[in-house]
Formats: structure tokens, sequence, C-alpha cells
């Protein structure tokens, strides 16, 4: 499918597992709180459970960091029938802090890709997450000279890009959207009429996960790393 990006003034990425990496430490988080709550469930059950708690803690918590260490601490709570000891929730603990702490490291050509295309295009970063964490992490990624606009979304459904367009005073036919997500990053703009470039991360959290039937007849590109937006875009 053949798409023009002629029009284009403005271009949003997103940040977690698009610009640098976030969905490996939360799968490592996982694994060690698997270990943790190993008296108590198998494997399989505990994954399951904390998935579901963080699931039914969405709407309070929102998504980010807190939120999963939140949800790793009920779902100890209910796994051990409230037996879990209080050196396994320290330990738990110590897990988000960990995940907090971790070093950025950005994916293959981010920094030239955004030099390069900050030179013709206005450059905003749009992310879902925890405001705290999310502006801890764009600081340390030294990106943020990049971007003339960040906004931090509790959510990246169809109405808070709408809301986010119309604030930046932006024509969904100008924006293109940059983002590994095919749920958050990418339907929702081409749902708008905006359009959307999907860059897929080597893992996706199940919560982002699409039915082949979502994407068909929607239309976007695909491309396998950062570097070709270069090429697509100049």
């Amino acid at each position: 499918m053949e798409i023009n990006y002629n029009n284009i003034h403005v271009i949003g990425f997103d940040a977690d597992d698009t610009l640098w990496v976030n969905e490996t430490y939360f799968r490592d988080a996982e694994v060690a709180f698997g270990k943790l709550l190993s008296p108590y469930e198998t494997l399989n059950k505990i994954d399951q459970e904390l998935f579901k708690a963080h699931m039914r803690n969405l709407p309070l918590y929102g998504y980010g960091i807190k939120g999963f260490v939140l949800s790793m601490v009920e779902t100890a709570i209910e796994l051990s029938n409230n037996n879990v000891s209080a050196k396994t929730i320290h330990a738990i603990l110590d897990i988000g802090k960990d995940m907090l702490e971790k070093p950025i490291e950005l994916l293959d050509g981010v920094e030239n890709v955004l030099k390069e295309l900050s030179k013709k295009y206005k450059l905003i970063l749009a992310t879902k997450g925890d405001l705290l964490d999310q502006e801890r992490k764009l600081e340390k990624s030294g990106l943020l000279d990049y971007f003339h606009h960040i906004e931090v979304l509790s959510d990246k459904k169809e109405a808070n890009y709408s809301r986010l367009l119309n604030h930046l005073e932006i024509k969904p036919s100008q924006f293109l959207m940059i983002g590994n997500s095919l749920k958050s990053d990418i339907l929702p703009l081409v749902n708008l009429k905006a359009h959307a470039i999907h860059v897929p991360f080597h893992t996706t959290w199940i919560h982002e996960q699409v039915a082949e039937n979502e994407t068909n007849g929607k239309a976007y590109k695909t491309v396998k790393s950062l570097n070709e937006l270069l090429e697509l875009l100049e």
C-alpha cells in the first residue's frame, strides 16, 4: 500500500520499546517474582494471577512500574492466603526499585534518526506510564532537546490522541506517529485519519497484542528499525 508523507508537519514518537528498552525489564521482573512465590504456586499460575491483578488495577494505578509492583504485592498476598512474609514483600519492592533504576538503553539508530528528522519536522514525545518515571527516563536518555513537546498520556486511545492533536493545533493529516505497539501507537491514529509507522520490538506485552483481523485494511507501514524512517521521509 502506497502512503504519501508529503503533508507531514509533526512526528510523534512513543518512548518505551520504541526509543529505549523497557518491556524486557518487566519480563525479567516476572521471572524474579515467580521464583519468590514458587513455594505457594506453579510458575504458570503465578504469571496468570499477576496478569489478572495488573489488568484489574490498571484503572486505579494506570500504566507503569509502580502500579505493576502494587499488583505483585497484591498477588503475593492472595496466592499465599495472607501468609507471605515481610521479607518477601521487601524483596518484591526491591524488584520494583531495580526496575526504576535500570540504565537507559537506546535502541539502534535512535539519536541519529531524531537528529535528522528534527531538522525538517517538529517532533513530540507521546508516551504512557508513570509521569515521574517517564520524565526520569527521558532526562537520562539525553534525547530531551530533540522534542518540541512531551506528553505523558494516561492511555493511548483515539480520544487521548484527539485531545492531544487539538491541543497542539495539528490536523490528523499532518501528523505521523511512530511506535512499537499496534494497539496503542498505530491503530488509534489510523482510525483518526492520521499517519502511523509500526516499528516492532522483539517482545510485546500481552495487553498490547492485537488480532490479525484488527489490522486488515488499515493504512500503515511497518519497518524493521527506526533507521528506515530516514529513507521513507526524505
